[in-house]
């Protein structure tokens, strides 16, 4: 064999090497305990070439953690989350969950669809919040396949909502994806399906805290949504109908402004109503395509999010109900008033209940489809 033809084999080899060493490690799936009732649950590691990892439980379809690095190349997990599957069982304000089948509010748990009323799962006082008493938040969540997707490790849940559950009409067949690929970028495809007109709306309910799970209140975090607009609500959050700007309010942030700025201006209905920021915002830009909704700093670990959905609007919340005394967290650590941020992107609260509002109902047929991307960086 001469020189040439060993040089290009060598090189072949070693451009294999670079590639294979470069790419996202293969999912890693393993127990995470058993339930009460015996079912056996898994966490599942989605780790990309830089160290940077995710876990998933197929339990409510938990980010357990989401671990990226700070400015100075440390990791640590920037969502709030439990050590134990008996601790999320247990109950817990939403951490990271899958949220349906109707995330956010409606109105005193009715609707109307075909000319018939259908009556919910009340947990919100007069009205239903996130699917229920039982949502799919605390659904054992079948594997349904795991592997690599262009490069980024991938895993797919599957759950099958039957006709009726929490008041809800149809059968719905529901997947959600999770991927994680080198740019740091968390990927949630949503997918479901009825066999009976119904309403939907998926979402994500991570809490965000970018100095690190544990590391103090979010109210120096820095927010920008690119949002102009966001749905009035009384009371008790559920919205008015009326679509009102943001500029001139506390709501306005479409140029970064540090969270905590504004959080508690009582004199303003609204922040008084959710006890600080838990309001809808419509982002900007055409609904069904992927774009930007908002992007949040710490300026002191220098940790960003990045958040992209195809959604037509995303709640911030900013742990405004977590308990003063503080909320026993993750390895050790605990989670203080307003310890993190949540970005829910969504279709708008109460919409079966307002025709104006974009549309969440799906016909059998159709494919509800909803994409949202939490891209992690750091700023030096």
């Amino acid at each position: 064999m001469n020189s040439i033809a060993l040089s290009a084999i060598v090189g072949s080899a070693a451009l294999a090497l670079s590639v294979t060493t470069a790419m996202s490690k293969a999912p890693d799936i393993k127990p995470f305990g058993k339930l009460k009732d015996g079912r056996e649950a898994s966490l599942v590691t989605l780790e990309n070439a830089q160290g940077a990892s995710v876990q998933v439980t197929n339990f409510g379809g938990i980010i357990v953690s989401f671990n990226v690095p700070d400015k100075t190349g440390k990791l640590d997990s920037i969502v709030l989350g439990k050590d134990t599957l008996a601790e999320y069982e247990a109950g817990h304000p939403f951490f990271g969950a899958i949220a349906g089948r109707y995330a956010n509010r409606i109105a005193k748990g009715k609707f109307t669809l075909e000319g018939k009323e259908y009556t919910l799962a009340v947990n919100n006082g007069p009205n239903s919040l996130h699917g229920g008493k039982e949502g799919f938040d605390k659904k054992l969540w079948a594997i349904a396949g795991s592997g690599d997707k262009d490069g980024a490790g991938f895993v797919t849940l599957a759950y099958a909502s039957a006709d009726g559950e929490e008041g809800y009409p149809g059968a719905l067949k529901c997947e959600v994806m999770y991927s994680f690929n080198d740019a740091g970028e968390l990927r949630i495809e949503y997918k479901a399906t009825t066999d009976k007109t119904t309403v939907v709306n998926l979402t994500n309910h991570s809490y965000f805290n970018l100095a690190g799970h544990g590391q103090g209140d979010v109210l120096d975090h820095v927010a920008q949504l690119h949002c102009a607009q966001y749905t009035d609500c009384d009371a008790e959050l559920i919205p008015t109908g009326e679509i009102k700007n943001v500029a001139g309010t506390p709501l306005d942030f479409l140029k970064p402004v540090r969270i905590g700025e504004r959080i508690d201006q009582k004199d303003f209905a609204p922040l008084k109503f959710g006890a600080g920021y838990d309001h809808n915002f419509i982002i900007e830009g055409k609904s069904g395509t992927l774009r930007p909704a908002a992007k949040v700093t710490d300026p002191k670990s220098g940790r960003t999010l990045e958040c992209l959905t195809t959604e037509p609007a995303v709640q911030l919340y900013t742990g405004n109900h977590m308990d003063k005394n503080g909320t026993k967290g993750r390895a050790g650590r605990t989670y203080p008033f307003r310890g993190g941020f949540c970005l829910e992107t969504q279709h708008y609260p109460d919409s079966p209940n307002h025709p104006a509002f974009p549309t969440t109902i799906l016909k059998p047929g159709e494919t509800y489809r909803h994409v949202c991307v939490y891209k992690a960086g750091v700023e030096k």
